[in-house]
């Protein structure tokens, strides 16, 4: 199956060894999914104590698989021979592809660039994990554009089977292809996309999410959310989801994007208040869950509760009871609104690309097939309606795809446009 035009065009660039900047968890992640793939790795970090911690994320994987017997001792050793780490960007000099996992932040990444451009060989691939920062903006500052890419792996990064290659204007074809051809290589599913601000999945992401915090100041409680959205077949809701994650990475998000947000949009402050109380998610003990000593499940928060009322009245709404299967409906729409919108952009060339995005990175039902694949066994004029619905109350939110609109004007459906490229 063709995925991307890029390799059509163009060989990939042999990759013999790999660099990682940086060693947090997704850092020591990547990391693993590389020495696993048989890759020789050098992990870069800014003192000795950071980069003895990312080695010690490393070892944490395979000292994990050796206590579950499924890794030898010995075996552990072999790979780990295949690991270095240095404190000096010169150890890179001879690595052929070297992916930054730093902290998402504009500044820190393009220094990281700077001295990449500065050690690494003619030909090296440069690549960055970043989530929603304009990768074109990090290549532009660098005197070799052509050679970055950007390769978004999802945590747990030697787990999680999703890479999205993100393809910025600059870059050479066969740069592409080389990203194709590590995703092969790390076993991992890759899906071409285009730059924008959260690229497929994040992106829609964003939307549902945001449906999802409307219906919780509307008079869902996020509890009941979560469980709708598992009965229809995700291991996790979102609210759960975010505790995972840590609360602090959305809400730094939305402080950067604040300056830029319409006035006129809806903005839910609940997330911004339970942030404000330092409760991140598990990592803190509790977000919009408890979790009583280190619990991996979490308890529904009667503070929590109370935070949710408190904002209701300052928002000035009264509360409303939800079905499960209209916090369905609305979290759907909002989800195959937005992946409608992403192919029209081409930021995904084919609706199949946002359903693979979804399966492998984000959860998504396996027997549901992906959300536009869904919107397609409900029927696009029936989603099309829920939207025209829904944009009564809101209609700055609500607003139908175009892409969408077409294809129910057309009578056709999403899976027509798979056969493109």
């Amino acid at each position: 199956m063709l995925k991307a035009p890029e390799t059509k065009a163009a060989k990939p660039r042999a990759i013999n060894a790999c660099g990682i900047i940086g060693g947090g968890t997704m850092g020591a992640g990547i990391a693993v999914a590389m020495l696993d793939a048989g890759l020789p790795v050098t992990m870069i970090e800014r003192d000795e104590p950071s980069l003895a911690r990312g080695r010690a994320h490393v070892e944490k994987v395979y000292d994990g698989l050796i206590q579950k017997g499924r890794m030898t001792p010995e075996a552990k050793d072999g790979v780990m021979a295949r690991f270095s780490g240095s404190t000096a960007y010169d150890a890179l000099a001879q690595a052929d592809l070297v992916v930054e996992a730093v902290f998402e932040d504009m500044a820190v990444k393009k220094a990281v660039f700077a001295e990449l451009d500065r050690v690494c060989k003619k030909g090296a691939v440069l690549a960055t994990n970043t989530s929603y920062l304009d990768i074109d903006e990090i290549a532009a500052s660098i005197s070799r554009p052509a050679d970055v890419l950007g390769l978004h792996f999802f945590s747990p990064a030697n787990i999680m089977k999703l890479l999205e290659i993100v393809v910025p204007a600059q870059v050479s074809a066969d740069v592409v292809a080389t990203g194709f051809e590590l995703a092969k290589k790390l076993k991992k599913v890759p899906v071409r996309a285009g730059v924008c601000d959260g690229f497929i999945g994040n992106r829609i992401l964003a939307v549902y999410r945001q449906a999802a915090d409307h219906m919780m100041e509307d008079g869902a409680s996020p509890y009941q959310i979560d469980q709708a959205v598992r009965d229809f077949g995700y291991p996790m809701g979102p609210f759960q989801v975010s505790d995972l994650a840590g609360g602090d990475i959305g809400w730094a998000t939305r402080k950067r994007k604040a300056a830029t947000r319409d006035p006129k949009a809806r903005y839910v402050q609940i997330a911004d208040r339970i942030c404000e109380r330092g409760w991140f998610g598990q990592k803190t003990g509790r977000g919009y869950y408890l979790y009583p000593e280190g619990a991996r499940t979490g308890t529904p928060d009667p503070e929590v509760t109370a935070i949710i009322d408190a904002e209701r009245t300052r928002a000035g709404i009264t509360p409303r009871s939800f079905s499960d299967e209209e916090i369905m409906r609305r979290y759907m729409a909002a989800m195959i609104n937005e992946g409608a919108n992403v192919v029209h952009q081409r930021i995904a060339l084919r609706p199949l690309d946002v359903d693979v995005t979804f399966l492998y990175g984000y959860g998504f039902p396996r027997h549901r097939g992906g959300p536009m694949k869904y919107a397609d066994s409900v029927g696009l004029p029936k989603v099309l309606a829920d939207i025209r619905e829904f944009a009564k109350q809101d209609p700055l939110f609500w607003q139908p795809s175009p892409l969408l609109v077409e294809l129910v004007e057309r009578g056709a459906d999403f899976a027509s446009l798979n056969q493109s490229e």
